[in-house]
């Protein structure tokens, strides 16, 4: 099965989206630990209760195997309060993916010493 990434909507109850953003922002790493090769968590600016977590799989199995991880189960049982229900992902096959590495700059030359002043006086 091809490589997917995972779109879960998550949008937080009033109040609660700066506690919500601190816990996602906890929870992220976990998807590593089964297999994830990137995990990316967005807030809106628009509406600063929508956030966009993606997480790229390289199957399908491995994103369900995280999704009922242990850790997961516990995170959406503990923060319900905290997001509205339903969670509704989505996994989408990706066909394309380009990146551009950013340019490093180059270091400034070092400044030209003050010339002496060799007149006699």
């Amino acid at each position: 099965m091809a490589a997917g990434v995972v779109h879960i909507p998550w949008y937080a109850t009033l109040l609660r989206h700066e506690r919500l953003a601190a816990a996602l922002q906890e929870v992220a790493p976990i998807a590593l630990k089964y297999g994830a090769t990137e995990v990316q968590i967005h807030q809106s600016r628009d509406d600063r209760y929508r956030f966009d977590h993606m997480c790229w799989f390289e199957s399908r199995l491995a994103w369900e195997t995280f999704w009922e991880s242990k850790e997961m189960i516990l995170f959406r049982a503990r923060y319900q309060g905290w997001y509205q229900i339903p969670v509704l992902y989505v996994w989408q096959d990706v066909l394309a993916r380009i990146e551009v590495e950013p340019v490093a700059e180059e270091p400034a030359a070092p400044a030209a010493a003050p010339a002496e002043d060799t007149a006699a006086a």
